[in-house]
């Protein structure tokens, strides 16, 4: 009787086990859903590479979080967060003001300049009198939407906005746009292509605008998930500590991405 007991007394803990580890459900990290080189872009295979994959799969490794790459429309990202459709977004969203008023963020994981690209050998610089008169493409829903309209729109400028970084780039080579802003890597991806090489090149960084282009890039969590966003603060602060952050940005990067 005793050895049934314990047979039933050992079969429910494993019973009760095996439940909570079903029940654990894996942490979907939400991204842009079109290619960003080089922070994600499909391979040959439809598998996500680049310098954002890589940098999620140190931060789940080192939080000990079992993590699932899940693309989203960027213009849908922020209510897929919101409504539990993903759980984080590393997807290259800038620290913002007004997406804090929705969202939480974890610390900045990198954080580069902004910048204007144009047709080869059309003078143009990256201000508001520069651009008068002039038509910019930029992505929606992103910081250079919103930096564009308030600063470029007001003088002149014509500010078309596109579903997808790439959409802008080929209307500028194209023809159909004077210019493009975007983050300084994404556009020197552009610019390293066979196709940017032959139509454009790079016209300068923006002026700085903190309260619209905020302090860097951070992690999107929801708001009230504070202990997630400790273990993704301590593991940012891990993989920079141990040189983990630092061995792949090499492989993309001959310079320091985090910033200062």
């Amino acid at each position: 009787m005793k050895k049934t007991l314990k047979t039933i007394a050992l079969s429910l803990a494993l019973g009760i086990a095996a439940v909570g580890a079903a029940s654990a459900e894996p942490v979907k990290v939400g991204f842009a859903a079109e290619p960003y080189p080089p922070f994600t872009s499909p391979d040959a295979s439809g598998n996500w590479e680049g310098w954002e994959v890589e940098f999620q799969k140190a931060i789940c490794a080192e939080a000990k979080l079992d993590c699932v790459i899940t693309p989203v429309a960027w213009d849908g990202i922020i209510p897929a967060l919101t409504s539990k459709k993903i759980d984080m977004i590393i997807g290259s969203m800038t620290i913002t003001e007004d997406r804090l008023k929705t969202i939480d963020f974890s610390d900045k994981y990198y954080n580069t300049p902004t910048g204007v690209i144009g047709a080869k050998g059309v003078e143009l610089k990256p201000t508001p009198e520069g651009l008068a008169g002039k038509a910019i493409g930029v992505q929606v829903s992103t910081v250079h939407q919103v930096y564009a309209t308030k600063h470029f729109a007001p003088a002149g400028a014509e500010v078309k906005e596109y579903q997808t970084q790439d959409e802008a780039n080929q209307d500028l080579a194209a023809g159909r746009l004077d210019a493009v802003q975007a983050d300084t890597i994404a556009l020197d991806a552009f610019l390293q292509s066979d196709q940017g090489k032959e139509c454009c090149d790079y016209k300068g960084d923006v002026a700085q605008d903190v309260a619209v282009l905020g302090p860097g890039v951070g992690i999107g969590i929801r708001k009230g998930e504070d202990e997630l966003k400790g273990k993704l603060n301590a593991a940012i602060k891990a993989i920079r500590a141990n040189g983990t952050y630092d061995t792949f940005s090499k492989k993309y990067f001959d310079f320091n991405i985090y910033g200062e």
